[in-house]
């Protein structure tokens, strides 16, 4: 009999994290372990739960020891608020978490790492941009500072081990990723998910976005996102890659609004608060890489995304 590939997804609770170690927990070579810090842990007979605090190092030893394959999906994360107000908080557990997992994955000869980075560290434009674009001599977008260097230094990080240990690592620098699970609070939640509760949840029959609705952005459905994991695990052979993984085009927060609006069948007049903050810039995302490398593309249109991200929403969260 085949042993199961012990994987380890940290983070399991968030929202990306959440819809990985579901997926993983329907595949028969796996045994699956999940963990979390604050958020309550959820009930499946497939997936071992744990309490970690990942800016331990000793609980991440223990969490570690044992497993063939990581998927690093836990970070402190929030919205554009957060960004532009305390871009602080961005910066400093990531960087320690990263460094201990990475540390703990080397030590304790783990097979593969996965890392959700993102595409902060870009430069805003109108073509989409590939891995190749990122010029570190160039000044990243300054609301984009903090975070965007320090998920660069957590990328070399991972280059680094894999250039003095036998771990395979894989780079994700995904696009803005939508669907269940994702946080749909106003404080801590990005664009769409901010949208979606602002949309269904209005009772005098308007919205109000904030800043002019004028940037884009590329949005990806979180079900394509885990298709891209599952493909890095079974077809990557170099010790380290990164990739993009985007829709491959972009849309504006205005447009955006109107389509969520659209799709929810509701009658909702939209304002725009200019007083609020704002990142205005276009970006999408070139994926050529990911699909010459993996075969990977995107599966769920924009449309059929927000269709699938509304019905859960009226089924699991509480108005």
């Amino acid at each position: 009999m085949k042993m199961k590939k012990k994987v380890l997804i940290c983070g399991a609770t968030g929202f990306i994290g959440r819809n990985i170690v579901e997926s993983l927990a329907q595949k028969d070579e796996f045994e699956v372990y999940g963990t979390y810090w604050k958020s309550a842990p959820f009930d499946n007979p497939k997936i071992k739960m744990i309490r970690a605090d990942l800016t331990d190092k000793e609980d991440v030893d223990k969490v570690v020891n044992g497993m063939d394959l990581i998927i690093q999906a836990a970070a402190t994360t929030s919205g554009v608020k957060d960004i532009t107000t305390r871009p602080y908080i961005h910066v400093t557990d990531n960087a320690v978490m990263n460094s201990l997992i990475f540390r703990s994955a080397y030590e304790h000869k783990v097979g593969q790492v996965v890392f959700f980075s993102c595409s902060v560290m870009y430069q805003p434009g109108d073509t989409p941009v590939k891995e190749t674009d990122f010029d570190a001599n160039k000044e990243i977008f300054k609301s984009y500072f903090g975070v965007g260097w320090t998920k660069v230094y957590i990328e070399k990080m991972c280059e680094f081990y894999s250039r003095i240990g036998n771990t395979k690592y894989t780079v994700i620098r995904h696009s803005n990723i939508y669907g269940p699970y994702d946080k749909y609070d106003l404080e801590k939640s990005h664009v769409f998910g901010a949208t979606v509760t602002k949309v269904m949840t209005s009772q005098d029959g308007k919205i109000v976005v904030w800043g002019s609705g004028e940037e884009e952005r590329d949005l990806l459905y979180v079900s394509d996102l885990v298709d891209f994991v599952e493909l890095a695990i079974d077809k990557q052979e170099n010790k380290f890659e990164i990739c993009n993984a985007g829709y491959g085009s972009s849309i504006s927060v205005a447009d955006l609004v109107k389509k969520i609006i659209s799709h929810s069948g509701r009658e909702i007049k939209i304002e725009y608060d200019l007083t609020k903050p704002t990142i205005k810039t276009k970006l999408c995302l070139d994926t050529t890489k990911a699909k010459n490398l993996l075969g990977w593309a995107p599966k769920v249109s924009l449309d059929e995304g927000i269709e699938k991200t509304i019905d859960w929403h009226k089924n699991n969260i509480k108005i």
